[in-house]
């Protein structure tokens, strides 16, 4: 796939919020707009910051985006103080939040046994939630988002769990999953970061946080 994100070389970094409340209690997040981080929520996005900060040396010239929720906007805060960003300069973006769990969003995952469906090997949701997002959902808002992108310099980007995977295997033109119809690329660890430059993806920081939960 060709995109306009990287045409001048500029590299993206991408990660997903940090452990949240939700993610604690074993809460389906979704689309929720609103679950703070935990203190190891901080600390991922602290030892993200540190790992970028030394990746790319002093005084590094970067944009900000973030999906528009609490707890990607609180990762991206510490993540800019460290490599000297301005985090009021942030572009958020709604189609960048996480797949949306409909009836579902807010339930303990415990409660949905035998309801919700779960690849264990790739840890990725089976069962489309009842009034939710599908991973072609997922991919078609994420589209219309690359379309008009055109970054000038390196980029930091905030998004989640399941949305980040569609994201950077559309970015890395990975193909379709063979279960699901659109590019996904491999689940990694919270506090886990990658860059995207020219279509290719390589792991900066590996974290080790928990797989991948909505």
């Amino acid at each position: 796939m060709t995109n306009s994100l990287n045409h001048n070389g500029n590299r993206l970094f991408i990660a997903r919020h940090g452990e949240t409340i939700f993610n604690l209690a074993g809460r389906i997040q979704g689309e929720h707009a609103h679950t703070p981080l935990t203190v190891t929520g901080f600390a991922q996005a602290d030892e993200m910051g540190r790992a970028l900060a030394l990746y790319l040396g002093e005084e590094p010239a970067v944009d900000l985006i973030a999906s528009d929720t609490d707890r990607a906007l609180q990762t991206l805060s510490i993540i800019s103080e460290h490599v000297g960003a301005d985090w009021h300069q942030t572009r958020s973006d709604a189609r960048l939040r996480e797949i949306d769990m409909g009836d579902w969003g807010g339930v303990y995952y415990r409660d949905l046994e035998g309801k919700l469906e779960i690849d264990s090997q790739e840890m990725l949701f089976v069962t489309v939630a009842p009034g939710g997002e599908s991973y072609e959902d997922i991919a078609d808002r994420l589209r219309t988002w690359i379309a008009e992108q055109n970054l000038q310099r390196d980029t930091i980007l905030i998004s989640h769990g399941m949305t980040s995977r569609v994201l950077r295997g559309l970015l890395s033109g990975l193909p379709p999953h063979s279960r699901f119809g659109v590019p996904i690329a491999e689940g990694l660890p919270q506090g886990s970061m990658v860059q995207i430059s020219d279509g290719a993806e390589t792991v900066i920081h590996r974290g080790g946080g928990a797989g991948e939960k909505a």
